[in-house]
């Protein structure tokens, strides 16, 4: 609240009372009317004095960036002569990086109250990114620096289950501490702060393990964990897989890392404390408006089927005050996709769901991405396609194929799940009082009111939604009803088969995602190519079924496949690629089999004999 100035006046004197803040100060404007010198001088004695006390007194500094911070632990754990920590040897790792690809573009440093000595076995100046990019320890003893800053850094780690998150973001949002961290990696100050960039925290600590120090941030503490055998866990516990990694988690995912949800105050696992632990992130707001990127993948469809287009988006941050939207231009109509919302540095996937042309053909669809005052725009390719067109021709009885050899049975390519996420933002409240000082009565009788008013500085988080498909199948054949002496799974070459597939799909946003719709099987004697049978889909939607179509070559038009009487006996094996379940990810598909067994040909079922006179 700024300086308050109130007067109340006595017979004789004016007593002038003075209340200061830390953000601004105002002059009285109670000024003495009273006749004669000495009461005026020592009115502005008095105020020279006040302002004099007022200019001398700290002056804050404001909060720059916005801390991605959260943290946890709980009480340590006993030490001993030869594994020990002391609460204090602690810092902070600090690396500059850039949003838009998460690259490094400084060396990072260490900030610590109390630099250890440079002999200290550390593993170098390397941050998360590095090490989860593939980057492996590489041990160093002695040349370790550490810097002690003007500002002493907060208590990072917890002793005692009392966290001091909001200290440590606090500082590291601090414009003076920004601007020395500028200055130390050698980045201008008002570069830093534009928006292109962010800082990388990683608490570290300094502790002495089987008689040696060590300096090792929590993701440098677990990787060395797994060189030694899970001995740094069974002597340090409290400290390096709880304490540490537990000092700093993000709240919201950032810089490819996700928001921690585990527990606060137990001990983490190396894969957690890699994945998830031990960083805190600093953004920076008032960024210039950054056009829409948009990435765009070419696809193959099959004629009349429900499919899905994607896209992602990326670039700036778009949110419900400045959201980005997609129109897809698909065959004469135009599809929106409206709030697509992300993150600074991150991206969303945007998709649309329709159904292909009946006609094979080549498409071209325009997709137009619109966001921060300007758009940008992509052409994705598109190839239609008709398996409905090259089905096994008529078997005949005197057919031959005296080289045939059995061929591998295919292996296309098969994804059964997919996973994409959907970011959801939300606005986190962060209200100011903002005052308006206004003089109110006259000039000798008035007094000072604040009119000012509350005003809501907040800004947006983002939460990451998580969404999934999966899809599972069967496949049966079995000898035709109609082929006589068939027995179980076995049955005479030249007979037909039926097949019956089953496909299932399972999904957390059914508006996101198709069941599967083609079935497409191949057989052995074509050496599982040239000839095929595109199934007929008796029953759709995200629980299918489908069968063979209605063979012409059939005498009583049903629905098998032949198979060729010259087909050594053996295992008989047709394959089926399930395809055309669509998520925003891509296509599922599946891999089946299944297999009758031959044995003798149908010619073995006829007995030919004299007609029997009348």
């Amino acid at each position: 609240m700024p300086m308050i100035c109130t007067k109340t006046a006595t017979r004789s004197v004016i007593w002038i009372k003075i209340k200061y803040s830390h953000r601004k100060y105002g002059l009285c404007r109670a000024f003495l009317l009273r006749k004669g010198g000495k009461m005026k001088r020592l009115f502005y004695a008095l105020l020279s004095v006040s302002l004099i006390f007022y200019l001398l007194s700290p002056i804050p500094v404001y909060a720059v960036g916005d801390g991605n911070m959260d943290g946890g632990g709980s009480n340590m754990g006993d030490g001993t002569s030869t594994n020990s920590w002391t609460p204090g040897n602690e810092g902070v790792r600090v690396t500059v990086v850039r949003a838009s690809d998460h690259a490094m573009v400084t060396t990072p440093i260490d900030l610590t109250n109390r630099p250890p000595n440079s002999s200290i076995y550390n593993f170098g100046k390397v941050s998360k990114l590095q090490y989860n990019g593939g980057r492996s320890l590489s041990p160093v003893k002695g040349g370790y620096v550490a810097i002690k800053p003007t500002q002493s850094v907060p208590h990072v780690i917890s002793t005692n289950g009392s966290n001091n998150i909001e200290a440590i973001k606090s500082y590291f949002t601090d414009e003076q501490v920004i601007r020395s961290i500028a200055g130390l990696t050698g980045m201008d100050f008002d570069v830093l702060i534009g928006g292109e960039y962010k800082l990388l925290l990683e608490p570290i600590a300094y502790y002495k393990f089987e008689g040696v120090m060590i300096a090792t941030t929590a993701t440098e503490a677990a990787m060395y964990d797994e060189q030694v055998g899970g001995l740094l866990r069974r002597r340090m516990v409290s400290l390096s897989h709880k304490n540490l990694p537990l000092a700093m988690f993000l709240e919201v995912a950032d810089l490819g890392y996700p928001a921690w949800s585990g527990s606060r105050s137990k001990a983490a696992s190396n894969a957690d404390i890699k994945a998830a632990l031990g960083l805190g992130i600093v953004r920076f707001k008032d960024m210039p408006a950054e056009p829409p990127n948009v990435s765009v993948y070419d696809y193959e469809y099959r004629v009349n089927t429900e499919v899905i287009t994607a896209i992602t988006v990326s670039g700036g941050q778009s949110d419900p005050e400045h959201p980005v939207s997609a129109t897809f231009y698909v065959n004469g109509r135009s599809y929106r996709v409206s709030n697509i919302y992300y993150p600074d540095g991150d991206s969303q996937l945007a998709w649309i769901r329709w159904t292909t042309p009946s006609t094979p053909q080549q498409m071209t669809i325009t997709v137009t991405v619109s966001g921060g005052g300007s758009s940008s725009k992509a052409t994705i390719n598109v190839n239609i396609v008709d398996l409905d067109k090259n089905p096994p021709p008529n078997p005949v009885a005197d057919d031959r194929n005296d080289s045939f050899r059995k061929s591998a049975v295919p292996n296309n390519p098969q994804q059964t799940s997919a996973n994409w996420t959907v970011w959801r933002p939300w606005w986190q409240e962060h209200w100011v009082w903002h005052s308006k000082w206004v003089w109110v009565g006259s000039s000798e009788n008035g007094h000072w009111v604040d009119r000012g008013k509350w005003v809501d500085e907040g800004w947006w988080e983002f939460d990451l939604d998580r969404y999934q498909a999966s899809l599972s199948a069967s496949m049966t054949i079995q000898p035709d009803n109609k082929s006589p002496t068939a027995s179980g799974k076995a049955m005479k070459s030249g007979y037909g088969i039926n097949q019956t597939v089953s496909a299932r799909v399972s999904t957390n946003q059914s508006s996101a995602v198709t069941g599967a719709q083609t079935a497409v099987t191949y057989f052995p004697e074509f050496g599982y190519q040239t000839y095929w049978r595109l199934l007929e889909r008796m029953s759709s939607g995200y629980s299918a079924r489908f069968e063979f179509q209605k063979n012409s070559y059939s005498t009583y038009n049903r629905r098998t496949h032949f198979s060729p009487i010259w087909f050594p006996d053996g295992s008989y094996t047709p394959y089926t690629w399930l395809i055309d379940s669509w998520t925003p990810t891509g296509m599922l598909s599946v891999n089946l089999t299944d297999n009758v067994t031959i044995r003798d040909n149908l010619w073995s079922d006829w007995h030919i004999a004299p007609q029997k006179p009348h």
